[in-house]
């Protein structure tokens, strides 16, 4: 399940609401803090006890020894002055505390004021990375959601990324496997498909042995508990997306005592799902989000990829690809998978449906670039085909968690089944696509996936979407169900998997809870947010010299994360440099009545500059350069926008 992704509008609107905050920024704490020596309740050391699910849990704090220093990040993700980072040494195996040990990535948005506490944060996966999350979008959330006096903290899981990130195929390996033909019609390609499984499970065994077994969601709940002692917390507080609801859950069974307070924003809860649930669960969910995109598709002028029956035309175009993949500028083949993945991908937010279409409407005619950047945003590939971890710890994590599906008793008839049920993503499932126990097997001893069930009285808000596909509302109405009367379930109506940030009445709720422990009503129900109004001042916004035209693209405003929800937009494009281009709009901006208020760099190749309208609202000026591009959280945009042109973004929120 993967989880919320950064994007620049998430950032824009983040810049834009500190600009309105005028709260002075104070250190509550000291850079150093050390963890406390025993738990709640005194426990002396010990290996670990059983609680009432059967989960082994620590019975003291597992970094009773640590020392948890905070200092300047010198991660190239975290160029925020305002952030902080720090390690974390925990033990790979918790029933060996004094045995081999791994460290943790950390990073955190200090409290404003008087500190109480943190907030640990995990964006899904099994594999996201909370610290990429945080370090490029923290400043964001942490003043959206008012944690004035809590600690934003991401961090990468045990096997993620800077926390020992799992590697068993090198970026070769990763792009020899990564879509490859899943219909193969000759010998070698049949071979091939085999090979991708093997050669993975054979190079995880031999480079890390029986050591796997141990990057379990169990132990990442441990870690969390490692965290909250080190930073001297009695309690912690939680914000989870997708898998990252699972994780939370996770935690809270094991440590219902150090619970402070949980968000869980689009849950995922499959303990106890029948074998159809286990399959059918996500299959449906994305066929249903599929059959919204093709109405709107079909309807919409923001969508490029026109046709009478968008679903035909995708039909149409996927078997071309499956037949005669495009070669991509890179040489790779863009065939069917390239293309489903990319489809997949953009099924995750209503914000990159233009994107989707413009992508297709690209393939049809001869260029790969929109789905392989879709699909490789989707799979961790960045521009210069480095992977991040997620593919491989997300197998790994799967199998260490008991979370791989179960062989169904007739495979060939529930092939049959799944194919009617959901055509576009299981047509390729056949009597071989129900291993996953038997892969997880050849790695690791197979557990049971975990119960859940909540015996503390710290505040819950779980959150389903009626049109999420990767998590879909059941999960979350089991969840809140499974970690019971603390719980409350708020239903979003919309579309999109992740709703922290999307939606202005979510991100409300999951704030007051987490700042202010305020549940919601039960059976609170938010809407989609409507679009935002042009403001009357608008038409004063002078158009100083170098500023080309008005640019109608709602595949880069997609791409890019600016939705008509958060923002009343502009888009421009410019010769100018970004700083150039602040250059140009500051005098003719005050002397139209703006008033400047800051200036800053909220992602590597951008400057921005935030005004002050005439009636008190806050406008900014986003100039996003050429080179900024090649980052992975931009380059879904990149072949979309004019070649050596900075991309200007005149930008108004209300707040």
């Amino acid at each position: 399940m993967s989880g919320a992704r950064v994007v620049v509008g998430l950032v824009v609107v983040g810049v834009l609401a500190s600009c309105a905050s005028s709260a002075p920024v104070t250190s509550g704490d000291s850079n150093t803090t050390r963890s406390t020596t025993s738990n709640s309740t005194g426990t002396s050391n010990s290996t670990g006890t059983s609680n009432s699910t059967g989960i082994s849990v620590p019975t003291t704090d597992a970094a009773s020894a640590a020392t948890l220093t905070w200092g300047t990040c010198t991660d190239p993700q975290a160029t925020d002055p305002s952030l902080q980072c720090a390690t974390l040494p925990v033990p790979l195996d918790y029933a060996k505390p004094g045995g081999v040990s791994i460290d943790l990535a950390l990073v955190r948005v200090r409290a404003v004021g008087q500190r109480k506490g943190a907030v640990l944060f995990n964006p899904g996966g099994p594999g996201g990375s909370g610290f990429d999350y945080i370090a490029q979008g923290g400043p964001t959330v942490a003043t959206s959601l008012r944690l004035t006096t809590l600690d934003l903290v991401g961090f990468d899981p045990r096997g993620v990324d800077r926390s020992n990130g799992l590697r068993c195929l090198s970026d070769a390996g990763e792009d020899k496997y990564a879509y490859i033909d899943d219909t193969p019609d000759t010998p070698a390609a049949k071979t091939a498909s085999k090979d991708a499984e093997t050669d993975f499970t054979t190079a995880c065994k031999t480079k890390y042995g029986d050591s796997l077994q141990y990057y379990s969601t169990d132990n990442t709940a441990r870690d969390m508990d490692a965290i909250r002692a080190a930073m001297g917390d009695a309690s912690i507080s939680y914000l989870g997306v997708s898998y990252g609801t699972y994780l939370g859950a996770v935690y809270a069974t094991m440590f219902p005592t150090r619970v402070r307070a949980l968000v869980l924003d689009s849950a995922y809860e499959p303990s106890g799902d029948t074998l159809d649930q286990q399959y059918e669960t996500q299959l449906v969910g994305f066929a249903g989000a599929f059959d919204n995109w093709a109405k709107w598709c079909q309807t919409s002028d923001q969508c490029e990829f026109k046709s009478s029956d968008v679903g035909a035309a995708w039909d149409a175009l996927i078997t071309q690809l499956d037949q005669t993949p495009v070669k991509n500028a890179d040489g790779r083949l863009g065939n069917q998978v390239v293309m489903r993945s990319a489809t997949l991908s953009a099924l995750y937010s209503k914000a990159e449906w233009p994107v989707l279409g413009a992508a297709l409407a690209a393939v049809a005619k001869g260029d790969a670039s929109g789905i392989f950047h879709l699909a490789d945003s989707y799979s961790g590939r960045d521009a210069k085909g480095h992977y991040t971890t997620i593919q491989q710890s997300n197998q790994i994590i799967t199998c260490a968690s008991g979370l791989a599906t179960d062989v169904p008793p007739d495979p060939v008839a529930y092939a049959a089944r799944l194919h009617a049920l959901a055509p576009r993503f299981a047509d390729t499932y056949d009597d071989t696509s129900f291993d996953a126990k038997q892969q997880c097997a050849k790695l690791m001893p197979v557990e049971p996936i975990d119960k859940l069930a909540y015996a503390g009285s710290a505040p819950i808000v779980v959150v389903g979407g009626t049109n999420d596909p990767a998590t879909p509302i059941r999960w979350a109405k089991k969840m809140t169900k499974d970690l019971g009367s603390s719980a409350t379930m708020v239903t979003y109506t919309g579309e999109g998997h992740g709703q922290l940030l999307a939606s202005k009445c979510i991100t409300a709720i999951e704030g007051s809870l987490l700042a202010g422990l305020k549940s919601p009503p039960v059976g609170t129900v938010c809407d989609p947010d409507p679009d935002i109004a042009k403001p009357k001042w608008w038409d004063s916004i002078p158009s100083p010299t170098g500023i080309d035209a008005t640019l109608d693209s709602p595949a880069i405003d997609g791409a890019l994360g600016v939705t008509t929800t958060t923002v009343y937009s502009e888009l421009h494009t410019s010769d100018l440099s970004t700083t150039d281009v602040l250059a140009a709009f500051k005098p003719a901006l005050t002397g139209a009545g703006f008033t400047f208020l800051t200036e800053r760099k909220p992602l590597t190749g951008s400057d921005q500059a935030v005004y002050r309208a005439p009636g008190g609202d806050l406008f900014s000026v986003f100039a996003i350069g050429p080179d900024a591009f090649t980052s992975p959280d931009l380059a879904s945009a990149k072949d979309l926008v004019p070649a050596g042109k900075t991309i200007v973004f005149l930008l108004y929120s209300p707040q």
